[in-house]
């Protein structure tokens, strides 16, 4: 399958907005919003929301979610933050099922839908005109499959766009750890779940 370039894709759709929509950005952690957050309040209304009960243990959870809050009060004050209730369990009931895939793969996929589809929800019962994620960030995350998910649940809220992205594009990933360094930001050795912690050897 020939992949698109989906930053490019965002540009065009930013290129044609009449006014400024809002839009509910899904959060993974305080690194990750730092280089969407630079380019997407320019042309948005943004609220964030934090959506993660795929993060082991809740001390981690609680940990991004308090350096999160700290990095938008001390960046972007009236930026306002969803948090979605934790439940970790829900979770674990889709992604045990892939425990032995290696990452990258259907069970990450699987998270990936999760949160968006949460994202959606959300977004659907607060009248929000756009849904995007910054998980495509990440240099370990497959931007090509996280805007088909998103596009692909899109389908189900026609009163919703999906914004496609893929912020890794533009040196990104680089710009987003300038700017995590800079403000001297807790970054995780490991994405979430815990068998993504296994992976990586953290125990």
């Amino acid at each position: 399958m020939e992949k698109i370039n989906y930053h490019k894709e965002m540009l065009k759709v930013i290129d044609k907005l009449d006014h400024k929509p809002s839009l509910l950005l899904h959060i993974c952690c305080a690194p990750c919003s730092c280089y969407p957050l630079t380019l997407l309040t320019k042309y948005f209304n943004v609220t964030l929301f934090y959506s993660n009960s795929n993060i082991y243990p809740y001390e981690e959870y609680s940990k991004r979610f308090e350096e999160l809050k700290k990095y938008i009060k001390e960046n972007y004050n009236d930026i306002k933050i969803i948090e979605k209730e934790y439940n970790h369990e829900s979770y674990m009931e889709v992604l045990r099922k892939g425990k032995d895939l290696p990452e990258g793969k259907w069970r990450c996929f699987k998270c990936y839908s999760k949160r968006i589809h949460d994202a959606f929800e959300y977004a659907s019962q607060h009248n929000h005109e756009y849904v995007c994620t910054v998980l495509s960030v990440s240099r370990f995350k497959n931007s090509q499959m996280i805007n088909r998910i998103g596009l692909a649940l899109n389908s189900k809220y026609p009163n919703i766009k999906y914004l496609v992205a893929d912020f890794k594009k533009d040196k990104g990933t680089e710009k987003g750890a300038f700017l995590a360094a800079e403000a001297n930001l807790y970054r995780q050795q490991y994405c979430g779940c815990e068998y993504s912690i296994k992976q990586k050897g953290q125990e």
